[in-house]
């Protein structure tokens, strides 16, 4: 018998892509940004409203996003904004525009913390990631101004075929510059990504990566952290769950669940599109028709996410089903169903769920 209680839908996390223009062309970017600009983008008003009407009702994470999002010019205002409110603010760049004022604005905004994507440990291979000579540079001097300024950092790494056996080095990397955390994205073959699809690895690689990555976490002294990977949940929960004192107790840092699109995360998009995540580009709402509290709580394809007894496949009858979820944009990517089984996942449940 499926597990069909609903899952809670306590909004913990928005990704907000405030601008889809990027000052740089990397290889895995889901949006496949450019310089633009982009037509349709919400202007400062309606961003300022779409603030309102989450903390209305909740006060996750805000992560400004994009493309980039230093190249939007009310970004400021837009943090400061949301800090007022009450929502904890963070951000992702690609550090290659951050200088020391930059840093020092960010934490005049309320910005907490800001994650910079490292991709290789050296200058080589970070650059022809990101298909910009320079962009390894310029991301560290980013991180070296945020340093001065005393702004909270973490690092972001997408693991493809041709860096994983360079990410012990990253996470050293990390460590040795003072990041707060390290993250690891598993590529999800969407937007330019899509032209990586032979740069994925293998379901076999992805179980040993996040083995592999679990060891780490338990005796690293910042927080690792999976993300785009949720049978790493289930792993943690085979393994015992064990955090290490550094990592415990920082609400950035807090450990839920695998797939979060539609259940306690979304995504809105450069013209107010909501999403479960930045890789599923389904329509699950417009900001600019309907409010963001009734597409929260009404969508359709939401509601369907948040009832397991609706997974199809070895997700369906995985007693993980709760802490897992599987990946529902590879899931869509591999079949064209959101609800499909996880196509990356060795694992094969033991029995059925209570």
């Amino acid at each position: 018998m499926k597990d069909s209680r609903p899952l809670p839908s306590t909004l913990r996390m928005v990704a907000w892509e405030v601008t889809r223009s990027c000052n740089l062309a990397c290889a895995h970017c889901r949006a496949s940004s450019v310089g633009g600009p982009y037509e349709g983008e919400l202007d400062t008003a309606a961003c300022l409203r779409i603030l309102d009407e989450i903390a209305a009702f909740s006060q996750p994470v805000i992560i400004l996003t994009g493309g980039e999002p230093l190249l939007r010019p009310d970004i400021w205002e837009i943090a400061a904004y949301g800090d007022g409110k009450g929502l904890r603010m963070v951000m992702a760049t690609n550090g290659t525009l951050v200088t020391e004022d930059t840093a020092q604005r960010m934490l005049a905004a309320g910005i907490r913390r800001v994650s910079v994507s490292i991709d290789g440990p050296d200058a080589e291979s970070h650059d022809q990631f990101r298909r910009v000579q320079g962009a390894f540079a310029g991301a560290l001097a980013g991180i070296e101004a945020m340093q001065r300024a005393g702004m909270e950092f973490q690092i972001n790494t997408t693991i493809t075929r041709d860096n994983l056996n360079h990410i012990k080095e990253i996470n050293d990397l990390a460590l040795k510059i003072g990041a707060a955390a390290h993250h690891i994205f598993l590529l999800v073959p969407t937007g330019r990504a899509r032209e990586l699809a032979e740069q994925e690895i293998s379901a076999e690689q992805y179980e040993q990566t996040l083995e592999w990555f679990y060891e780490q976490s338990l005796a690293c002294p910042i927080q690792l952290k999976a993300t785009c990977a949720p049978h790493y949940y289930r792993i943690f929960h085979q393994r015992g769950g064990g955090l290490n004192s550094a990592a415990a107790g920082h609400p950035l840092n807090a450990m839920t669940r695998g797939c979060l699109g539609g259940v306690s995360f979304c995504f809105i998009s450069h013209t107010g599109q909501v999403q479960p995540c930045g890789y599923l580009e389904l329509d699950c709402g417009q900001i600019k028709k309907t409010g963001f509290h009734d597409i929260w709580n009404q969508s359709p394809i939401f509601q369907d996410l948040r009832n397991p007894g609706l997974y199809k496949g070895k997700c369906g009858k995985c007693q993980f089903i709760r802490v897992c979820g599987g990946c529902r944009a590879r899931a869509y990517e591999k079949t064209g169903d959101y609800l499909a089984e996880e196509p990356y996942c060795l694992y094969q449940p033991q029995r059925k769920p209570k």
